[in-house]
């Protein structure tokens, strides 16, 4: 993996890092750039600064994962390793390969990436692009980097990061939405809220588990527990009418792949 510094360790940051150790890269190898003294971690043999200012030696690759409203202060000081032809990998929501190009140097070599939350039980999958100048061996880099947290996967046009951001950067979301709605629905079916709510949680972890070790895609697997004339076949009934679920998750996509496009103008 090379010299990493990590800059911003939040809950994003830090679970690459756990991600990173997990798999056996020596924490010698990398420096944790972080303001915030609360978040900071204590490993050992980890060097961790408060600003990327107090690194002198240039990184093999810089991790970007602040918040996208803060990369504007702390890009300045990082233009000299990108002018010393470090690789930048970029976890940030909107920001483009053309917003780095003007702020670190249109021949900087920047990678952008949209992993997502359940980067932190080492389930995430993360979709990135690079800038024309990334070398094979660089994209590599960051693909074991990213690895680390899960499946990673690229594409060429960076403007299908808009889609990749409304499907899997905030899918968690549809799916906790999904538990809230499942025990919502039990309860006033007459259930207490707590057993819905636990009901709801186990079988969407169990069967986002069952997808996960399955071969057999999605759609057989609905059909697989859909009796003819049953208690599921009456929901999906609901559900897959015309003005169901999909007419719903078309419109909701939409609308976050518009608002990344917005975040990124």
């Amino acid at each position: 993996m090379g010299k990493v510094l990590l800059v911003g360790c939040g809950k994003m940051g830090g679970a690459i890092l756990e991600g990173w150790l997990s798999h056996g890269h020596a924490t010698s190898e990398v420096v944790v750039a972080e303001p915030v003294e609360a978040i900071r971690p204590g490993k050992p043999g980890l060097r961790v600064v408060a600003s990327s200012s107090e690194v002198s030696e240039t990184p093999d690759t810089v991790v970007l994962a602040v918040k996208p409203q803060l990369m504007d202060s702390v890009l300045p000081d990082l233009k000299r390793f990108a002018d010393q032809g470090a690789v930048f990998l970029s976890i940030a929501a909107g920001k483009t390969l053309h917003y780095f190009a003007h702020h670190l140097g249109a021949q900087a070599k920047v990678v952008r990436s949209m992993p997502n939350t359940p980067a932190a039980v080492r389930q995430g999958i993360s979709v990135a692009t690079a800038a024309p100048g990334v070398s094979e061996a660089e994209k590599k880099r960051c693909h074991e980097i990213l690895s680390a947290v899960g499946q990673v996967l690229w594409v060429e046009d960076e403007a299908l990061m808009d889609p990749v951001t409304a499907l899997s950067g905030s899918g968690p979301a549809y799916v906790f939405l999904l538990v809230e709605a499942m025990a919502a629905a039990g309860a006033k079916l007459g259930l207490a809220p707590e057993m819905a709510m636990q009901l709801a949680r186990a079988t969407v972890a169990g069967s986002g588990e069952l997808l996960r070790q399955s071969a057999e895609p999605a759609a057989q697997l609905r059909v697989n527990v859909t009796s003819p004339g049953g208690t599921t076949a009456a929901a999906l009934k609901v559900l897959m009418a015309d003005d169901g679920i999909q007419r719903v998750f078309d419109k909701a996509l939409a609308a976050a792949s518009h608002r990344s496009q917005e975040l990124a103008a």
